[in-house]
């Protein structure tokens, strides 16, 4: 009878999903008839106080903060400056500027926290400039897509802010945790990219004219208001003087101020921008709703202790028991988007995972370089839709020219996994 209700539950779920309903509403539809049939406690009431408490945290604060940190960025001057700042220092390079894909995400990422946000500002402004130089479309489009998703380990990341209030862990400690990976990849992707560029040096337009070091160090005046802003807001998160939601505010307060001062701050882009974060941050906030809900009607139904039961009964090493659950966000990934991705199932991971001694912050390390290789595995990957809607290039050709890159983030899971110290390492210095 349980394995015939959960069987029920999932098949609804997934039957809802794909007929197009929003996805908190699926979240909150399932929670209600899973409990309204099979427990006794009244659902109106166990609905009304599970969603006032997902909603009502001050963590969470930090999450509407930051997404309206990043409109600001998308839609005045600042996210522009950064790729004239960056070029003059890319020409030498194996590459070249291609490299400004990467570095430019890599940058962005620590102001923004959404990959889908990363990957379209920094398109907007190198895709153009890229295709009037003669770059290869392929590996122009790889390099952004694989970068973008820099936006969900960097912090600050959306999606660590959603780990840690579903997980129960620091957002501060996650925040620090995700320095060095991040970093790392975006140091795997250039290595790539440079490997790349001298196995098809044809392919690779030949450099500008040389500039002086004095001309370079001119252009890099650009790079100063965002660089600024990042270490207002990571500085005073890493020295322990704000906490994550209060790096948040001092982050939209000076995005403000710096759009101002340059002139690119009006009216317009002020409700724009205040709009746009609103509408993002209502779908997010639904969607935490009902997964909560969800997972207190799963609770009840008693779901997610036989699912913890039935995975450790295998007995799996904890290596194995990473490998599958890789594996199964991978397929998830093709149907649901990151933060859905997290607050769908750690309500039914975690048990699973603090019984087999893993370490909760590496683990939600993890987790967010899972859901980053979901954002480029069709057909659901966020990355891809952003990049066919700036290119028109069909979502299979974008996901073929982007394997590398996906293959390199699986590399990096396994480095994370032999070397945990470079998820742990940090954290345990700073914290």
């Amino acid at each position: 009878m349980d394995l015939f209700i959960t069987i029920a539950l999932v098949v609804l779920l997934f039957a809802l999903l794909g007929s197009g309903v929003w996805i908190g509403l699926t979240l909150l539809g399932v929670a209600w008839i899973g409990m309204e049939l099979f427990t006794s406690r009244p659902v109106g009431d166990a609905m009304a106080v599970t969603m006032w408490g997902s909603l009502s945290s001050w963590t969470l604060t930090a999450l509407p903060l930051f997404v309206w940190m990043g409109e600001i960025l998308f839609r005045t001057r600042l996210s522009q400056d950064m790729f004239r700042g960056l070029a003059p220092w890319l020409q030498r390079v194996p590459g070249r500027l291609l490299h400004a894909n990467i570095v430019g995400c890599t940058i962005f990422a620590a102001v923004s926290g959404s990959s889908a946000a990363t990957c379209a500002t920094i398109g907007k402004m190198t895709l153009p400039e890229l295709a009037r130089r003669g770059y290869p479309e392929d590996m122009t489009l790889a390099t952004l897509a694989g970068a973008g998703t820099l936006g969900l380990m960097i912090p600050p990341s959306i999606i660590m802010i959603v780990y840690g209030v579903t997980a129960e862990v620091s957002i501060t400690r996650l925040f620090i945790a995700g320095v060095i990976p991040g970093l790392m990849l975006a140091a795997l992707f250039m290595a790539y990219t440079m490997v790349w560029s001298l196995a098809h040096p044809g392919r690779i337009p030949p450099p500008d004219a040389p500039m002086s070091f004095a001309r370079k160090v001119h252009a890099s005046r650009h790079l100063i208001p965002v660089v600024t802003l990042i270490a207002a807001v990571l500085g005073s998160i890493y020295v322990g003087i704000a906490t994550a939601t209060e790096a948040a505010a001092l982050g939209v307060v000076g995005a403000l101020v710096l759009s101002a001062v340059q002139g690119s701050l009006s009216r317009r882009v002020f409700v724009e921008s205040l709009m746009g974060a609103t509408r993002l941050y209502c779908m997010i906030a639904l969607i935490l709703a009902g997964a909560a809900f969800l997972t207190l009607s799963m609770g009840y139904i008693g779901l997610p202790r036989r699912l913890a039961e039935f995975i450790t009964g295998f007995g799996l090493a904890p290596f194995w028991l990473l490998f599958w659950l890789l594996v199964f966000y991978m397929v998830l990934g093709c149907f649901l988007d990151g933060i859905s991705m997290v607050v769908l199932t750690m309500g039914v991971i975690l048990p699973t995972i603090q019984r087999a001694g893993i370490d909760l912050i590496w683990f939600g390390i993890f987790i967010v370089m899972a859901v980053e290789m979901a954002q480029i595995t069709p057909p659901v990957g966020f990355n891809l839709f952003v990049l066919q809607g700036m290119t028109k290039r069909q979502v299979p050709w974008i996901a073929k020219v982007t394997l590398p890159f996906f293959l390199i983030m699986a590399a990096a899971v396994g480095l994370i996994y032999f070397f945990p110290a470079i998820v742990t390492w940090l954290p345990a210095r700073i914290s």
